[in-house]
């Protein structure tokens, strides 16, 4: 018993140590009331040093009544009311363009209080860090904006849609911070403003306590992979059974077939041609026949 929990600990450590950003539930924990590390990843990816991250908010869930309801996995608020919803997306089908828009109209309306003017209307960015570079331009960052085609100026709306390419991993600022979310070990990473947390959360008993929907997460899709990988060595034996009897009826038409050649009088040598076996199989029929 004893030794069964520190196995399930010692997995449960292994679990939380290969844990990196780009995991985002683990980003969720990481920036989860963290207002400095928010601050970095805005910092950097929109270049500009002055945004100061008010609040942020992890797994906020948004109703819309009138349609698809949503949950976003990091929202902020800078000091000038600027807000900026973060999405993590490791799966290429994650991000779709539409899905960018839908995120950002929904922000429109969730923000717009009853009573209140257009122009109060707050700004809002949408932003995709994703594993694969989806847009396939091999650019470190995609900054969309809408813009006026007959003169190519930008309609100045107040919505932003950004994707990042995490696969751009150079030693610029916006590289250095895609390295971090591949990052394992609090040490390694450029911008101490994870660090802490990060040590926190995978060297710290209250860290691990913390990230319990996490372990659970992990379990549930082990148990998962331990199904259905149950259910295919079912289906192969399964299928190795039924080749097995297929070979054993195949035989047993063969002898069949033997036998009737041998007792029509057929050679040794006509027979294993026209029944495909062996000539001792032929001959030890051979044989029980004229016994």
């Amino acid at each position: 018993m004893q030794t069964t929990e520190v196995g399930q600990n010692s997995e449960i450590k292994q679990v939380i140590g290969s844990l990196c950003m780009m995991n985002n539930r683990f980003m969720n924990f990481m920036l989860d009331d963290n207002k400095k590390a928010a601050q970095v990843f805005l910092r950097v990816i929109l270049g500009d040093d002055k945004i100061k991250v008010r609040n942020v908010r992890i797994q906020s869930f948004i109703q819309n009544i009138y349609g698809h309801s949503f949950q976003l996995d990091i929202l902020a608020q800078d000091s000038k009311g600027r807000y900026f919803n973060v999405e993590v997306q490791r799966s290429d089908e994650g991000a779709p363009a539409r899905r960018a828009r839908f995120y950002s109209s929904i922000l429109d309306t969730h923000f717009l209080q009853p009573g209140k003017l257009y122009e109060e209307l707050p700004d809002t960015y949408v932003i995709f860090i994703t594993e694969n570079d989806v847009l396939h331009d091999n650019l470190p960052l995609y900054n969309i904006r809408r813009r006026i085609d007959e003169n190519a100026k930008c309609f100045e709306d107040g919505s932003r849609i950004i994707y990042v390419n995490s696969q751009r991993r150079d030693n610029t600022a916006l590289g250095k911070l895609m390295q971090d979310l591949y990052c394992t070990e609090p040490k390694n990473l450029h911008y101490h403003e994870f660090a802490e947390r990060m040590e926190f959360l995978k060297y710290s008993k209250e860290g691990e306590e913390k990230m319990t929907d996490v372990i659970e997460e992990y379990a549930a899709r082990k148990a998962e992979a331990l199904a259905k990988e149950a259910v295919k060595e079912a289906a192969r034996k399964a299928e190795k059974e039924a080749a097995k009897k297929a070979e054993e009826k195949e035989q047993a038409n063969r002898i069949e077939l033997a036998q009737g050649l041998l007792a029509d009088g057929m050679s040794i040598e006509f027979t294993v041609r026209h029944s495909k076996l062996t000539e001792a199989e032929v001959r030890e029929l051979a044989s029980k026949l004229s016994a």
